[in-house]
C-alpha cells in the first residue's frame, strides 16, 4: 500500500494534487546501484513545487516508485481554482480581487512554508507557459533555508532563470533526470 493516490485525493470535491505519499523502504542495506552505502535508512521528504499544468509530478512519483526509493512526496494544492479561492471560501467573500488573492495566498503559505521547511529536497518546476512567480518564490525560500534544491525547466528558460539555477544544487531538464538524481543521492 503506497497511501492515497495523489491524483484522486480530494477535499470538498477539489483535487488537492500530490498529497503525502510514502513509498516502501528499499531493501538494500548493502548500497545503491552505484555501489555506495545508502546515506540513511530514513524516508526522505521531497517537496514538488511549481508548474501545475503538466504531469511532471506524476512522472517523478512513478519513477521513484519504480526504483523503490524511500521517499515521501508532498506539494501544493494543484487545483488552481481551489488554491486561488480557498481564502474566500473559508474566511468569507471579498469585494476586491487584491484581498481575495491575499486571503488565499496567506492560507496557502501555511501549507507551503511548513512543507518546504520539513523537506529534505525541494524540486521546483518552471513550465513553458505563464509567469510562475510562486515557483520562483518557493525556490528562493528553499534556498534561504539551505534546502537541497533541484530546479526543473526547459532550455528556453536558461537565461531567465540563471540566478535561480545558480542557487540550485542541480538543474534538470526532465522529471526522469530528477528521479535519477534522487536515486543517486539516496
Amino acid at each position: 500500500d503506497f497511501g492515497p493516490n495523489p491524483i484522486s485525493a480530494t477535499l470538498c470535491g477539489c483535487r488537492l494534487g500530490p498529497m503525502t505519499i510514502r513509498l516502501p523502504a528499499r531493501e538494500r542495506f548493502g548500497g545503491n546501484k552505484h555501489g555506495e552505502c545508502a546515506m540513511s535508512e530514513k524516508f526522505w521528504n521531497i517537496y514538488l513545487a511549481g508548474e501545475i499544468h503538466s504531469d511532471w509530478r506524476d512522472r517523478i512519483m512513478a519513477g521513484a516508485k519504480e526504483k523503490n526509493l524511500p521517499v515521501t512526496f508532498s506539494g501544493p494544492v494543484t487545483d488552481h481554482d481551489a488554491s486561488d479561492l480557498c481564502g474566500v471560501s473559508i474566511l468569507g467573500e471579498e469585494p476586491q480581487g487584491f484581498w481575495q488573492d491575499r486571503k488565499g495566498a496567506g492560507i496557502n503559505a501555511i501549507r507551503t512554508s511548513n512543507m518546504i521547511s520539513r523537506a529534505d529536497v525541494v524540486v521546483v518546476r518552471f513550465g513553458p507557459k505563464f509567469k510562475q512567480w510562486n515557483a520562483a518564490f518557493d525556490a528562493g525560500y528553499a534556498a534561504a533555508l539551505n534546502k537541497s534544491l533541484i530546479i526543473l525547466h526547459d532550455e528556453d528558460h536558461n537565461h531567465a532563470l540563471k540566478e535561480v539555477d545558480a542557487a540550485a544544487n542541480a538543474t534538470a531538464r526532465s522529471p526522469e533526470q530528477v528521479v535519477e538524481i534522487l536515486d543517486y543521492v539516496i
